[in-house]
């Protein structure tokens, strides 16, 4: 059979919903985005962007109507995440299991809390400790009692803090600034190995989770390269824009303060921990099991600076 009419709908227009619909139209699928305006930019040709409001779940019911397998991308603001976060997967949730398809979770890692610079696999305990970290512990474990009871055939992908072309967060932060021979702002120490998932290939992990039924009822590591300091990670930017980049560090009372005026801010002073101390996420199981290998680290780098130069252009109106 052919498999331009699957029909693949993805909540969210953020990079990894973006880079999951690369990989769903590579893969010849029909994607279907979803978001609060109806609008999203620099996507592959063919892809239906939809506006509408994911928490309600008979709204989420109509959309994904024929929908081989839905994808959650979408999330609210950080320091809405204890009131707003489990209502939008379960409206989500809602939908993909009248449709009888796949539900796909793109996740983070803290659930897991902090294992004290021990490496992460899918098989550490959930041991969360931060506020966020609770949510995230309390919704996979829902997204998986939902598999298990039949309610919905789930996979969910997890990924370390990832950067890549459409991520604003790092391109804001690191990627522009180190063009503009400006101060990079860096999180905790740079001297404390970390795993980087570059947002290309989490949406690449999600589309596979997505077309591969041997993959359910499983979580999954995005591949991602061998851990690099923080300051690693700033010299091979100044190696490949051949100049310096000079480092802010944003330590807890620092962010505490730009928390008073950026609410995003403030809730990653619970997040330090990641930063203070060897973060290590372990992706061979992907790797072994599904074949997919991470983008070296010297090709994200180079991917996200062009990215951030052309977003700067646009910016400057050239």
């Amino acid at each position: 059979m052919t498999t331009n009419n699957e029909l693949h709908v993805i909540f969210g227009t953020g990079p990894l919903g973006k880079w999951t619909a690369h990989a769903l139209t590579q893969m010849g699928k029909r994607v279907r985005m979803v978001n609060r305006s109806g609008k999203a930019e620099r996507l592959p040709a063919g892809v239906e962007v939809v506006k509408g409001d994911a928490y309600d779940a008979a709204w989420t019911r109509d959309i994904t109507a024929g929908a081989a397998a839905v994808y959650q991308c979408a999330q609210p603001h950080y320091y809405e995440w204890p009131t707003k976060f489990m209502p939008l997967q379960e409206s989500i949730m809602a939908g993909a299991a009248a449709a009888g398809a796949k539900l796909i979770a793109a996740e983070n890692v803290y659930m897991y809390g902090d294992t004290k610079g021990q490496p992460m696999t899918e098989n550490t305990p959930y041991n969360a400790h931060t506020r966020k970290g609770k949510v995230r512990q309390a919704m996979t474990e829902a997204l998986f009692a939902a598999h298990s009871s039949g309610k919905v055939r789930v996979a969910v992908a997890r990924g370390s803090d990832f950067f890549g072309p459409e991520d604003p967060i790092y391109t804001e932060l690191v990627f522009i600034p180190a063009l503009k021979g400006k101060a990079v702002n860096l999180i905790g120490r740079a001297d404390m190995p970390h795993t980087f998932t570059y947002a290309p290939d989490f949406g690449r992990l999600l589309a596979t989770l997505g077309t591969r039924d041997e993959a359910l009822g499983q979580a999954w590591h995005v591949p991602s390269n061998a851990p690099v300091t923080q300051a690693a990670l700033v010299q091979l930017i100044a190696a490949e824009i051949g100049q310096p980049v000079k480092t802010m560090m944003g330590t807890a009372p620092i962010l505490w303060l730009m928390g008073l005026f950026n609410k995003n801010v403030g809730e990653m002073v619970e997040m330090l921990y990641e930063f203070n101390q060897p973060f290590i996420v372990d992706s061979s199981k992907a790797e072994r099991a599904l074949g997919l290998k991470a983008t070296p680290l010297a090709e994200m780098v180079r991917a996200t600076l062009a990215f951030a130069r052309g977003q700067e252009a646009v910016a400057a109106g050239h």
